[in-house]
């Protein structure tokens, strides 16, 4: 089986910072290298939007919104994904989700196989 599990989410003031954490275990992450992982999140009452992806050979793509703030990085020994996020707003507030594509990165949401349970972001004005 295949598993994603999302950490680091909580409660910042606006300006502040948040790591986010990102464990992949499970047979089908023995070439987690491999893998296109993604970063994506959804507000209520919204769509699930992306946020940022990484490829298997560290090209990263960002959301426009996010440019600039936001970093994604991947550990290929410890099957981990994070995405560090400064000068937050409160628009970013929103539950956070971990996604692994077999093959390429992608901005939409199908073009992810696996996904964790989601972490939830809230940032305070």
């Amino acid at each position: 089986q295949a598993q994603l599990v999302e950490s680091g989410g909580g409660l910042v003031r606006a300006g502040g910072s948040l790591t986010l954490s990102c464990a992949a275990s499970g047979p089908t992450f023995s070439s987690f290298s491999r893998f296109g992982m993604g970063w994506f999140r959804q507000a209520p009452g919204k769509e699930r939007e992306f946020v940022a992806g990484i490829a298997w050979n560290d090209g990263a793509i960002y959301r426009d919104s996010v440019k600039g703030r936001f970093t994604i990085s991947r550990d290929n020994a410890k099957n981990m994904v994070y995405l560090k996020m400064d000068s937050l707003k409160p628009d970013d507030t929103a539950v956070y989700y971990c996604a692994a594509a077999p093959q390429n990165i992608a901005r939409s949401p199908s073009g992810y196989d696996y996904w964790g349970q989601g972490t939830q972001v809230t940032v305070s004005s």
